[in-house]
């Protein structure tokens, strides 16, 4: 009885107060922070700081376990569920990741999805899988420019098919996307979203050769893609990308007037049909 009321940190420096103690191997301690999580355990794991709090913040100093259903491990692998949670929460918390990839850059992780029971409960409800992809979990295809992973702003996205829909400039060139400079003449490729690039031609100038390459090109990919996934993509989703549009700032060097104009003359920036 002596022992009920004793206190100690874990390794993580929450406290945690012994109150129930049947003998040294059979303990129960209450973590002392907001959520009061009980845990039974031993005393040499008390003495030691090796009781897990399930609310530590045990992920880049942001991502916790929580209390719930959702596990993290299936026969010692780790569940899809959880890859997906930690990769979010790599891309925005871990610096070495962001230097590396700047386009994460001051993207962040909303608080609810902290908890990795959460985000597990929305991923049973949205996740889907189609035959030879890989699933993407995309924040930005819904919500253009969108930095924020939440239940509102992110989807599943087959990885080929989001490949299509991520455009590199060509910041050093300055020229349009897709196209390539061949001497005096200019050259277009395209994506496919296998890692492949399809010829889209060669032309005399930088604006023909994304207006009647690439552009065209990349619109016939997608679509065909679009419609093989179709009965598998969710509704706003599939909404979404049957109406993407090229944007004007994605267009580099071109002028946004010519490229008002040139909308009607070349007839192939509509959405999808």
């Amino acid at each position: 009885m002596e022992r009920i009321g004793e206190i100690n940190k874990n390794k993580y420096g929450t406290e945690m107060k012994i109150i129930e103690f049947r003998n040294r191997e059979d303990i129960v301690v209450e973590f002392m922070d907001k959520y009061k999580y009980r845990k039974r355990t031993t005393y040499r794991n008390f003495l030691n700081s090796a009781v897990k709090n399930v609310y530590d913040k045990t992920v880049f100093n942001v991502g916790y376990y929580g209390d719930g259903k959702y596990v993290a491990k299936i026969d010692g692998e780790h569940t899809t569920a959880y890859k997906k949670w930690r990769s979010m929460i790599v891309r925005c918390y871990d610096e070495k990741y962001s230097n590396a990839h700047p386009t994460y850059k001051d993207c962040i992780v909303c608080e609810e999805w902290h908890n990795y029971q959460n985000f597990a409960k929305w991923f049973e409800d949205n996740y889907y899988e189609i035959p030879g992809e890989i699933m993407d979990l995309d924040k930005d295809i819904l919500i253009e420019g969108n930095k924020i992973y939440s239940p509102e702003t992110c989807v599943f996205v087959p990885q080929s098919l989001n490949k299509i829909f991520n455009h590199k400039k060509n910041k050093k060139s300055g020229l349009p996307i897709g196209v390539k400079r061949d001497g005096k003449r200019f050259y277009a490729t395209c994506g496919n979203g296998r890692n492949n690039e399809i010829y889209c031609g060669r032309f005399d100038t930088a604006e023909e050769a994304f207006y009647l390459g690439y552009l065209p090109m990349k619109r016939k990919i997608a679509d065909e893609k679009i419609n093989n996934y179709k009965e598998y993509l969710p509704t706003k989703l599939y909404d979404k990308l049957i109406n993407y549009e090229i944007k004007m700032h994605e267009v580099n060097k071109i002028n946004q007037e010519d490229f008002k104009n040139d909308v009607v003359q070349y007839g192939l920036c509509k959405p999808h049909s």
